[in-house]
């Protein structure tokens, strides 16, 4: 009788091979960098921090970097994982290399932070410009979410400390321009800040949204077409009245907390003036109902036009009640400055902010996980970088993918495009990454970097 070898074939190793390339499928991420000229832009805006001599460009060094990350790298030394492939990244510099450019940055704060994200403004509105319909302004609006994310740290690192969640680290605030439920959303603003700070700090957010706004084109800067979402963090009178201020006009949508005055308003609402919510598909939800508070609560220190919303709903399955929640429904409140649509609409609108949490979810997949640096000089960098590579992702699926493929966050998109082998076979002058039959996402990294040569060379 023959003894079984077990479930799967006996396969021997060894190395030496050639004419074969390990994560072929992040030629999609060379393309994107190419037709967008984002190589050429961050060049530019680093040629100050470029030693005579040196053989490096301090452009291609971020940009390897930044491409390493949205690889899964979670470090500076995983660059290394590009070197090992130059026949689709190029040269790449040393880990020592890396590391003095990431020091020089850091020293230089605010002036090499300014020049990076000024050329990223820069290729963020040449990209929306190729994108066309599928870009997430293509309607004239744009929707801005912010919120705040907890980076927990292993040691003791610079600005390190106990946050509201009892955990240790750091509690950036960060802000996604929202692709809407067809695709994803790109990274427009990355403050980092102490563990302890504040989540309804309203200078913080001030900046952050400051920030965000520089990154989209001058139309959008200021004006009703562009919608600010935070959640309760960031339902302040200094933050509200800031979006209001005369010559900024931009909408809001913001949620509020449930205080004593609230509380009380939401009491004396008579039972036939909720109107039922609806669910993410757009249809009534059955157990949560919408009722508008403007004219009951004193709001007259707070801006003209704000109005006052909320939602009660039978709380989820061991779900725990707040002090706050009434007769046994779960309370939320969020204030806007849209005059038009109905409570239900305007409700599922602002609740749809949700998505920043799909976002915040996939940035810890991309380096956001912890910030492996240990100054706040050199991790403010760290944040540029994560903010490079999650645009890269957004950008090839904005360009290139459709369908399914435009949702898939990070980790999906490493499994079935990045991570694709390839042979390399050079004839002539030419070089050709031959994908296998078997896998099955061939045809999508195939008919994606047709899409990409579809679109005019920069410059």
């Amino acid at each position: 009788m023959k003894k079984s070898s077990g479930s799967y074939p006996r396969v021997r190793v060894e190395g030496g091979g050639r004419g074969v390339v390990a994560q072929a499928g992040a030629v999609l991420l060379v393309e994107t960098v190419r037709r967008s000229a984002l190589d050429t832009a961050i060049s530019a805006a680093l040629a100050p921090w470029r030693k005579r001599r040196a053989v490096h460009d301090p452009g291609k060094i971020l940009l390897d970097v930044a491409l390493a990350v949205a690889l899964g790298g979670d470090c500076l030394a995983d660059v290394g994982m590009l070197r090992a492939e130059p026949a689709v990244f190029g040269p790449v510099a040393s880990d020592p290399t890396v590391s003095r450019l990431v020091d020089a940055l850091a020293a230089s704060g605010p002036k090499a932070l300014a020049a990076i994200r000024g050329a990223h403004t820069e290729v963020r509105q040449h990209v929306w410009e190729l994108a066309g319909a599928s870009s997430p302004a293509a309607d004239g609006q744009v929707i801005v979410d912010i919120d705040g994310v907890l980076v927990l740290a292993h040691s003791e690192k610079q600005d390190a400390t106990a946050t509201w969640k009892k955990t240790f680290g750091h509690h950036p605030l960060v802000a996604f321009v929202d692709h809407g439920p067809a695709g994803s959303g790109e990274p427009v603003a990355a403050l980092l800040r102490p563990g302890n700070a504040g989540s309804n700090t309203a200078a913080d957010h001030i900046e952050t949204a400051q920030l965000a706004l520089a990154q989209l084109p001058q139309r959008l800067r200021r004006g009703r077409q562009t919608l600010i979402r935070t959640d309760s963090g960031g339902g302040t009178h200094a933050f509200l009245d800031w979006l209001s201020r005369r010559g900024r006009w931009l909408s809001y949508f913001v949620g509020m907390t449930i205080t004593d005055a609230i509380h009380q308003a939401v009491l004396k609402i008579p039972k036939k003036a909720w109107t039922p919510a609806y669910d993410a598909g757009g249809t009534e939800r059955p157990g949560a109902w919408v009722a508008e508070i403007t004219d009951m609560p004193d709001l007259s220190t707070w801006p003209t036009g704000m109005r006052l919303i909320v939602r009660k709903e039978r709380p989820h399955p061991g779900a725990q009640l707040r002090f706050t929640d009434l007769d046994g429904l779960r309370l939320t409140c969020f204030a806007t400055n849209t005059k038009v649509g109905q409570l239900a609409d305007l409700e599922l609108r602002h609740r749809r902010r949700a998505r920043c949490e799909d976002r915040i979810r996939g940035a810890r997949a991309t380096g956001l996980r912890n910030l492996p640096l240990h100054d706040t000089a050199q991790n403010r960098i760290w944040l540029e970088i994560v903010s490079l590579a999650l645009d890269l992702l957004a950008w090839m699926q904005m360009l290139a993918l459709s369908g399914d493929a435009r949702r898939w966050e990070p980790k999906k998109l490493r499994l079935r495009l990045f991570s694709a082998p390839a042979q390399l076979v050079n004839t002539g002058r030419r070089h050709w990454l031959r994908l296998p039959t078997r896998w099955l996402w061939t045809a999508v990294i195939s008919h994606a970097i047709v899409r990409l040569h579809a679109l005019p060379n920069p410059g």
